[in-house]
């Protein structure tokens, strides 16, 4: 099966967002988040986020299987030598296969071109599973902090290129 990434263009927004919401939907499940409690989370993304980062330069890359999406990421470059990933989403059915990290590897070249020294991620610092896997492949674990428009803390995490 032929699978390869590329970058979204506008016309990808509604993929994207039904994308994002469908693979991050267990992880609201499972730590009890809904719209009321954590609008922001990403089991709540409208077409309306992606077109606001997409204004802002976030850039966002579609894992394709064939001609079906079933993965993407997003990486925001900031001010300085960091760059942020974000958005990272398989669908469940499509998880184990390898395409996670091959979406974090194309950050890691992306970031690499715009010159950046370091990603930096946020994720629910209750999710141990995800931060071991972050772990694994190279994130070193940082500071924990509250947020009070979040009902979980974050763990944030970052890795040197």
């Amino acid at each position: 099966m032929i699978r390869y990434i590329k970058e979204a263009r506008p016309t990808d927004v509604s993929d994207l967002s039904n994308l994002i919401r469908k693979a991050y939907r267990d992880v609201a499940d499972r730590f009890q988040l809904t719209p009321v409690n954590c609008p922001k989370h990403p089991s709540n993304c409208s077409d309306d986020w992606i077109e606001k980062d997409l204004k802002r330069g976030v850039r966002y890359f579609i894992l394709m299987r064939a001609n079906t999406p079933v993965g993407c990421v997003a990486i925001e470059r900031t001010e300085g030598d960091l760059c942020y990933l974000e958005r990272l989403a398989v669908l469940p059915q499509e998880r184990n296969k390898g395409f996670g990290r091959q979406l974090v590897e194309h950050v890691f070249r992306t970031a690499r071109e715009e010159k950046a020294q370091k990603i930096s991620i946020g994720i629910i610092a209750k999710q141990a599973d995800l931060k071991q896997w972050y772990q694994n492949i190279g994130f070193i674990e940082g500071e924990t902090k509250e947020f009070n428009h979040l009902p979980f803390q974050v763990c944030f995490l970052t890795y040197e290129l």
